[in-house]
């Protein structure tokens, strides 16, 4: 029968500790990790949220924009040409929303009085 010396036992605890310590330190390391990336998904959420508050929001207020029409109609007016830059070909008044009210309005009068949008 073979027995193990003191310095076997030794050598065996000294590779399980640094085995253990290894371990634990990777596990370390991979939560930091994790919580730099949570930190950096949650920086750029907040850079997107600010991004997005900064532009103004426009709602289409569509009885005001009926008002409009029906009050540029009962004056017999013509609507003008767009003269803005935002105008694209495939456009509908909502694409102008973005951009101004008053251009998504004045598009929404032109279109009641012509049938078709900008060209």
């Amino acid at each position: 029968m073979h027995t193990k010396s003191p310095k076997q036992y030794i050598k065996i605890l000294a590779i399980a500790v640094s085995v253990l310590f290894f371990t634990q330190s990777s596990f370390y390391a991979s939560a930091q990790q994790e919580e730099s990336e949570e930190d950096e998904l949650a920086q750029m959420q907040a850079q997107l949220n600010a991004e997005v508050m900064s532009k103004p929001f426009l709602a289409e207020k569509p009885e005001e924009v009926d008002a409009y029409i029906k009050s540029m109609l009962e004056k017999n007016v013509k609507p003008q040409e767009y003269k803005g830059t935002h105008w694209r070909p495939g456009y509908t008044c909502r694409d102008l929303l973005r951009y101004n009210w008053t251009q998504y309005r004045n598009c929404r009068y032109y279109y009641r009085y012509h049938g078709r949008y900008y060209y």
